[in-house]
């Protein structure tokens, strides 16, 4: 595909359009993990998260097919965005807040993004893999052109998060969702039932950002009542 024809620009937009539209919940993680950091970090944190988090989904999208089809990957990352999920809600507790230690480090921070980014990027990736149709080269010029984009987003929503804290609750949530989701979709599912209905799934998310959001707030309050002790 030569760079000049119609074909590679309609592409590219393709791959760009189809990474900022399914990279919504992937902003949010990033802003919940670097509200944690110091002002002076939280934009390393988000460069860093962000272009670790493009490098890695470029090698995702050539295996991602495969990966779907094995049974319990999915249950082992909707188990996975379920604890990060309660301990980014843990994060503004307290100072000393069980989900403090782990998160206040730049490390920490970009460790949290990649394994968050990793677990949700497995059917997101099987959109963007469609769209390159196989041009490597493509789909790592989409991706990196998408990195400021998601770059952006996730600064612009650190602000809101600063200003109406019940976001990050929100955020929490969506995690929760997305953990659901994905322990219902499991391939290991399909053993036992010949298909899962859609209304079973969104149910599951439901389901999920509520243990997410209820363990949360009782974790925060018991944290909390422990310090006023």
């Amino acid at each position: 595909m030569e760079i000049t024809s119609p074909a590679f620009w309609t592409a590219l937009g393709s791959i760009v359009l189809a990474n900022i539209l399914l990279s919504g919940d992937n902003a949010v993680v990033i802003a919940l993990a670097a509200r944690a950091l110091p002002p002076a970090q939280r934009r390393k944190a988000i460069v860093f998260g962000s272009t670790a988090a493009i490098v890695m989904r470029v090698a995702l999208t050539w295996i991602a097919a495969e990966l779907l089809k094995w049974p319990y990957l999915k249950f082992i990352g909707g188990l996975l965005l379920l604890y990060i999920g309660v301990t980014l809600m843990l994060e503004d507790a307290t100072e000393e807040g069980a989900g403090r230690k782990e998160l206040t480090s730049l490390l920490g921070a970009v460790r949290t993004i990649l394994i968050a980014d990793l677990v949700m990027s497995l059917d997101n990736v099987i959109a963007v893999a469609a769209a390159a149709n196989g041009n490597l080269p493509l789909l790592i010029l989409g991706l990196a052109i998408s990195i400021p984009l998601i770059v952006f987003g996730s600064t612009l929503l650190l602000k809101v998060m600063e200003r109406f804290p019940i976001i990050i609750i929100v955020g929490a949530g969506l995690l929760g969702y997305l953990a659901g989701e994905m322990l219902l979709t499991d391939p290991a599912l399909l053993r036992w039932f010949d298909r899962i209905p859609a209304a079973a799934a969104d149910v599951a998310g439901v389901i999920g950002a509520a243990l997410v959001i209820g363990i949360g707030l009782w974790l925060r309050r018991r944290d909390s009542s422990r310090i006023g002790a």
